[in-house]
């Protein structure tokens, strides 16, 4: 297709109107759009106004090649505008006189009501866009306020777990608390001890100062404590005065006591039947905490089971001690023979009653000198081996020598007593004499001293125990000592030790005598204690010691 163009002269409105309604149809002609129909026409039309108001201008339309429609304008201020149809423009350019007006009213009405209808559609489409962007700004809302509650519940999920693993550590703390602290006082049987370790336990954690009362103490009289200890004294029930109440579980509350007016105090009765005492701790800050008053409860309780078994302890040892002691023997005055003992009872564990020494004349002149030790500890062992120290001598005085003296025990003991043993060891010394008789049952061996120092153990082997299930024969051994040695015999207790063997203790007990003085010796007493001093030093005895010291007069 060829290119065309027409030069149309506006020089009136008419004119404008004509040329805008030729254009109106060449573009409805070539496809164009009714939107950018109306959009092409509309600039136009300002164009046009500006033009006439300039007194007219000249109009430029081109066709071609191709689907390009040009239009320009001349005059002072140009414009051209370049719009691509659809469709070729076809046939030649109309001439400016051939626009109808009327036809081009109702072509521009068209146009205005496609324009309206394309509006009425975006506004429909508008409306959509609106309600869809209100419904998603709600549902947006919506997640947000589900987000804010979960991110809300999750917070207190987390603040709840925190608070219970809070609760759960506070609760361990406490358990293994009151578990190491049972330990403690159990581990002791000395009330004094226990009372001693109370306060160690619990302050400055648990209280800031800690008074333990025993109501059968005279050194400290009721009159002196605070009126709520004397109340859980008489009611055996917890007290706490403060200056608010404390509403703890299974505790009474009383008002602040006079002596503590600005600090809770907590009085815990001690006892395991009846109330022993009052255990009273005062406040490590403002007030007791729940959870821990429980805690200290349960603590007191078990002080008061640790307390009634050190007491109850204490008066099993001292019976059995004062059984141990009443049977021990009162030495013989013999000539050419002094004798010294020592007996001491266990300092830590219930281990009384079962070593005993003796010495006593025979009819011939002689004079048997013992050391033994029951196994077993308590009133049982202290009766059992008072029964052997009977039946011992009662062997004697048919003038058995040390090993037949053995061999009858041996016998009776396993007919007797068949789960109880005993070990034992008897020295015959005959006045004037130099040798001595000796026989043992299971027993330490003796350890002897001559007259210039010299140390030597008595190492021939043992018999067996007393009381072990089978018959036995007991030998006797002769050993010389000269004039002016010292034999000591004595039981495990003295030489034994859980860190070390007994043969160290043994080893120990001759560097003992070696070191000993003839001057220290002529006391026999003084001497026993000289022994016992560095044998007994570094540490307490779990078993009771017997130490029976035989010296011959020198010549």
């Amino acid at each position: 297709m060829t290119a065309a163009s027409e030069n149309w002269t506006i020089a009136s409105v008419a004119h404008a109107a004509r040329a805008r309604a030729l254009l109106a149809r060449l573009t409805v002609h070539a496809g164009v759009p009714a939107l950018d129909r109306v959009r092409f026409l509309t600039a136009l039309g300002g164009r046009l106004r500006d033009a006439l108001g300039a007194g007219g201008t000249e109009l430029t339309v081109t066709t071609g090649p191709g689907r390009e429609l040009r239009v320009a304008l001349g005059g002072p201020e140009p414009w051209q505008h370049t719009l691509v149809c659809p469709s070729p423009v076809s046939g030649p350019l109309p001439r400016l006189d051939d626009a109808p007006l009327a036809e081009a009213l109702l072509g521009a009405d068209e146009d205005a009501a496609a324009l309206l209808a394309s509006l009425a559609e975006t506004e429909e489409l508008l409306r959509l866009h609106r309600e869809e962007l209100h419904q998603t700004n709600q549902g947006v809302l919506a997640l947000h306020a589900e987000l804010e509650a979960a991110a809300l519940a999750q917070r207190e999920l987390l603040d709840a777990e925190r608070a219970a693993r809070a609760e759960a550590e506070k609760a361990r703390r406490l358990l293994t608390f009151l578990a190491n602290a049972s330990a403690v006082i159990n581990t002791s049987l000395d009330h004094e001890d226990i009372l001693r370790r109370l306060p160690e336990l619990l302050v400055p954690e648990y209280a800031r100062h800690v008074d333990v009362w025993l109501v059968d103490d005279e050194r400290t009289p009721a009159g002196e404590r605070a009126a709520a200890t004397v109340t859980a004294a008489r009611t055996g029930r917890p007290q706490h005065a403060g200056p608010h109440l404390g509403e703890l579980p299974g505790v009474d509350d009383l008002p602040a006591s006079a002596l503590s007016p600005d600090r809770p105090l907590l009085c815990l009765p001690v006892g395991a039947r009846t109330v022993q005492g009052v255990l009273t701790l005062a406040a490590p800050g403002d007030r007791f905490d729940p959870d821990t008053t429980v805690m200290l409860l349960e603590l007191a309780r078990r002080a008061g089971i640790a307390l009634d078994n050190a007491r109850q302890y204490e008066q099993h040892r001292d019976v059995a001690e004062a059984l141990q002691r009443a049977q021990l023997t009162e030495l013989p005055a013999t000539p050419g023979l002094t004798l010294a003992a020592r007996y001491l009872p266990a300092t830590h564990g219930l281990n009384i009653g079962g070593d005993w020494y003796d010495a006593f004349p025979q009819p011939d002149g002689s004079v048997l000198t013992v050391i033994g030790d029951v196994t077993g500890h308590g009133l049982r062992a202290a009766v059992i081996m008072g029964q052997l120290r009977t039946a011992l001598r009662a062997y004697a005085v048919e003038g058995n020598g040390p090993a037949r003296i053995l061999t009858l025990l041996h016998r009776m003991l396993r007919h007797q007593e068949p789960e109880l043993y005993a070990t034992c060891a008897i020295a015959r010394f005959t006045p004037g004499g130099r040798e001595v008789v000796w026989a043992a049952a299971g027993h330490p061996p003796a350890v002897a001293r001559g007259p210039r120092g010299e140390v030597w153990v008595l190492e021939a082997k043992p018999g067996i125990m007393l009381g072990v299930p089978m018959p036995y024969e007991y030998e006797e051994h002769t050993v010389e000592l000269p004039a002016g040695s010292t034999l000591a015999l004595y039981t495990d207790g003295l030489v034994e030790r859980r860190s070390a063997g007994i043969d160290a203790g043994i080893d120990r007990l001759a560097r003992a005598m070696g070191k000993l003085r003839a001057a220290d010796l002529t006391d026999l007493d003084a001497a026993a204690d000289s022994l016992l001093k560095p044998m007994l030093h570094d540490s307490e005895h779990d078993d009771d010691i017997c130490l029976l010291l035989c010296r011959t007069a020198r010549a």
